[in-house]
C-alpha cells in the first residue's frame, strides 16, 4: 500500500513530519518520496536488494527509507556507534547494493552494513493503543534499533504525524509532547527514568494529557519507573516483551501495570509460547523455564549467513533468544533475566533483574547492575555494581541492609561496587558485560 500516495491525496497540507522547526506537509513528502525513489531505480537497485541507511535521526533518514521501500529495495539500519572494525564485518555479510550516508559519517561510507527492522503488524498496534485518531507520534530512541524505526513507520502508514527528536533529551522530549500533542512513543526504560525523575519543577510546566500510548520495551523496568509514569502521564503506559528476531511476544495493558507487578504482559495476538526446561519439557505454572515462541508471520527466517546462531536459536520450529520467564495462574509472563545471565550460587538460581528491581527502590540508587563474579567455594556469588544519585551517598553495608527488607538472604549482593563509569549504547541501554567481564579475566568461561 502507498500510503504516503493516499495520504498526500486525502489531505496534503497536514504535517507529516516535524524535526525542530522543520515542518514537511504530506503533498511535499510524497514528491520528494517519488524524486528519490526513481534516483535508486535509475542506479539499477532492484527488486529485494539491501540499501544501508546510516544516518542519525532526521527527517532525511525517514525519507531515505520510505524511498528504500518505494523503489521494492530493503532498507537496512545502521546503528552508527560502530567503530571501523565492527562496521567492516557487518559490511561483509549484507551484500548491500546502496547507502544513503549522512553527513557525520561520509568518512565510514564504506564499511556499512546491519540487520533489517522486525515489522510489527496492525494487530501488535491496535493491542499496545496505537491506532489513535489525530496521531502525533514522537521518534525518541534511535531509528537504527527495530522497535523506533517500526512505530514511526507504522505511524506514518496510519496517516498519523512523525516528530523526530535527533538526540534525546528529557525535558525536551516534554516539550515536543506538549507542543505538538504527541499521543504515542517508544522508549526504553532509562528514557522514562530520566524524565520521572526531572524535578516537579520542570515536569509541571508541560501538558503531557495529550499521552496515549507511553510503550516501554528493550530492557526490564524497574516498577519504581513504572509507578512514577502511570502518576506522571495517566493510564497510558503498555510494556511489551519481544525481540528483533522473534518480534513482539507479550503485551502489558496500563491497567495491569500496578495489579501485576514486575508482569510483561499475555501473550500477544497470533502469537504462541512455551516455557520449556534444558530438556526440551514444558515447566510449571510459577516455575521459571526458557521462553520459546513458535514461528508466526513477521517473525525472522534466520541470522543472515550465519545458520550456526540460527541453529542454536531453534527447537523443532520454536525458536528462543536465551530469556528466562514463568507464568502465573492469569497468563501472566515475568522475564526473570537472560539465560546467559542467570546467576548460579552454591546450586541455586539467582536472577540478577529481581534484586536490581528490589535494588532500584533505594532513594540513593541512580542505576544498578547486578552479575555473578568467580567463587571459588560456591560457584559464583552476588556482586552490585551501583550508580549513586547526585548528591547522595551509599554504603555497600547499608545497601545490603535495605536488600534484606526485600529479598531472601541468599539473593542479597554479597559484594557491592560504585563504578565511576556505567556504560551505556545509544538507547541508553546498560552495557552490563563491561562491568562484568574484568572479574571474569583470565577465567576458562564468563559465567
Amino acid at each position: 500500500m502507498d500510503y504516503v500516495a493516499l495520504h498526500a491525496q486525502s489531505k496534503p497540507d497536514a504535517i507529516a513530519q516535524i524535526e525542530g522547526d522543520r515542518r514537511v506537509t504530506w503533498r511535499e513528502l510524497s514528491d520528494r518520496l517519488n524524486r528519490v525513489a526513481s534516483a535508486l531505480v535509475k542506479q539499477g537497485v532492484g527488486r529485494g536488494e539491501h540499501v544501508i541507511i546510516y544516518a542519525p535521526n532526521s527527517l532525511e533518514y525517514l525519507l531515505a527509507s520510505a524511498a528504500t521501500r518505494a523503489a521494492n529495495a530493503v532498507p537496512i539500519p545502521m546503528n552508527h556507534r560502530l567503530v571501523a572494525e565492527e562496521v567492516s564485518y557487518i559490511l561483509d555479510h549484507s551484500d548491500a547494493v546502496a547507502a544513503f550516508v549522512g553527513g557525520p559519517f561520509v568518512g565510514m561510507a564504506g564499511a556499512l552494513r546491519a540487520a533489517s527492522d522486525a515489522q510489527l503488524t496492525l494487530a501488535f498496534m491496535q493491542a499496545l493503543g496505537m491506532i489513535h485518531e489525530a496521531h502525533v507520534h514522537l521518534v525518541a530512541g534511535p531509528l537504527y534499533h527495530s522497535a523506533p524505526g517500526s512505530f514511526a513507520l507504522f505511524a506514518a502508514v496510519l496517516g498519523g504525524t512523525v516528530v523526530v527528536m535527533p538526540k534525546f533529551d528529557p525535558e525536551q522530549a516534554l516539550h515536543l509532547i506538549h507542543t505538538h500533542r504527541v499521543t504515542s512513543t517508544f522508549m526504553a526504560p532509562t528514557l522514562i527514568k530520566r524524565i520521572v525523575d526531572l524535578p516537579d519543577t520542570v515536569r509541571t510546566r508541560y501538558d503531557v494529557s495529550s499521552m496515549r500510548s507511553l510503550v516501554v520495551a528493550a530492557a526490564p523496568c524497574p516498577m519504581r519507573v513504572k509507578e512514577a509514569a502511570l502518576a506522571y502521564f495517566g493510564p497510558s503506559l503498555y510494556e511489551f516483551y519481544g525481540s528483533t528476531e522473534l518480534g513482539i511476544n507479550t503485551i502489558l495493558r496500563p491497567e495491569d501495570v500496578l495489579r501485576k507487578p514486575g508482569s510483561c504482559g499475555r501473550v500477544a495476538p497470533n502469537v504462541e509460547i512455551a516455557l520449556l526446561d534444558d530438556d526440551g519439557r514444558p515447566v510449571p505454572e510459577g516455575e521459571p523455564g526458557e521462553l520459546y515462541v513458535r514461528r508466526f508471520g513477521g517473525m525472522f527466517d534466520s541470522y543472515y549467513r550465519n545458520a550456526e546462531a540460527t541453529r542454536q536459536t531453534e527447537r523443532r520450529g520454536w525458536h528462543s533468544v536465551g530469556d528466562v520467564a514463568w507464568v502465573d495462574a492469569d497468563g501472566f509472563y515475568t522475564l526473570c533475566d537472560r539465560k546467559r545471565d542467570m546467576i548460579i550460587s552454591g546450586g541455586v538460581n539467582i536472577y540478577p533483574a529481581e534484586v536490581e528491581d528490589a535494588l532500584h527502590r533505594h532513594p540513593a540508587v541512580e542505576d544498578v547492575a547486578v552479575f555473578g563474579v568467580p567463587d571459588d567455594d560456591w560457584g559464583e556469588r552476588v556482586h552490585a555494581a551501583v550508580q549513586l544519585r547526585a548528591n547522595h551517598t551509599l554504603t555497600a553495608d547499608e545497601l545490603r541492609d535495605f536488600a534484606r527488607t526485600h529479598l531472601a538472604d541468599y539473593k542479597v549482593p554479597r559484594e557491592v561496587s560504585f563504578p565511576a563509569d556505567f556504560p551505556r549504547d545509544a538507547a541508553g541501554k546498560l552495557i552490563k558485560r563491561l562491568l562484568r567481564d574484568p572479574y571474569w579475566a583470565g577465567r576458562g568461561r564468563k559465567i
